[in-house]
């Protein structure tokens, strides 16, 4: 008969002799040095950050004064501002909303000059973190509110100066400076000094903007000679202006004022 203490002791020698294990007879893994790791989790970060720039939004610059006082852009002191791109995947912009778009025709890009370097090298790494966000796009994006939309007749301007939208007249709480009206000549074109344009049909599928600053906006009204009768093609939005990101002192939400509400 076999000693079952020399049973057990075999057996007990024959488990320390297999290594370290885990509880569930599995042998433990070493953890990698971070150091290993780090290259991975950049590379995770930076497709992560791709995505949502592509899909989601990015931050973009306010270079001049056309939408004084709701974004500042004087000085070198310009707003930075979060645009989001998920709202008009379900719809497209309504009255009211702050939108950036690409100059849609030659007549808006004329004085456009790319912010690309001239040396290969140095413009192919800006065009790779443009990808990431670090970099803004080498395109003429424009910020402007939404006035009308397709199929809507926009034109000004009423006794009291104010834009009429399909005959009737809007308010612009936003607007505080304007060129300067006379009722006397409402027939004043704007680029003589005064404000009046129109009437113009919007076609479907776009957009008439103006700047907030009216007196210093180079708007829809500007480029009322071009193709598209100064209208910017919704597919041309980029997205909605939906936060004043920097600096500190003005951080907060861009708010949408539909100005045909009233």
């Amino acid at each position: 008969m076999a000693d079952e203490n020399e049973s057990v002791n075999l057996s007990k020698d024959d488990d320390r002799s297999e290594g370290p294990s885990s509880e569930n007879g599995r042998k433990e893994k070493k953890q990698r040095p971070f150091w290993q790791e780090l290259p991975l989790l950049i590379g995770i970060a930076a497709v992560i950050a791709a995505l949502v720039v592509t899909f989601i939004g990015r931050p973009y610059v306010i270079p001049s004064q056309s939408m004084e006082p709701t974004l500042h852009g004087l000085n070198g002191t310009g707003d930075r501002i979060y645009v989001q791109k998920l709202t008009y995947y379900f719809g497209d912009p309504k009255p009211g909303d702050v939108v950036v778009f690409v100059g849609p025709t030659d007549d808006w890009n004329r004085a456009y000059r790319s912010i690309r370097s001239e040396n290969t090298a140095v413009r192919g790494v800006q065009n790779f973190l443009s990808i990431f966000g670090l970099v803004p796009p080498d395109e003429n994006d424009l910020v402007k509110r939404v006035i009308a939309t397709g199929g809507q007749t926009v034109q000004c301007c009423d006794e009291q100066g104010r834009i009429l939208v399909d005959g009737k007249p809007i308010e612009e709480p936003y607007v505080q400076f304007n060129n300067p009206f006379d009722p006397a000549r409402p027939d004043i074109p704007f680029n003589a000094g005064g404000r009046a344009f129109g009437p113009v049909q919007v076609p479907d599928g776009n957009l008439w903007v103006m700047g907030d600053n009216r007196a210093e906006s180079a708007d829809s009204r500007y480029h009322m000679r071009d193709e598209l009768q100064g209208t910017v093609p919704v597919d041309d939005v980029r997205g909605k202006a939906v936060f004043k990101i920097w600096p500190p002192n003005r951080m907060g939400p861009i708010r949408s004022e539909d100005p045909q509400s009233n």
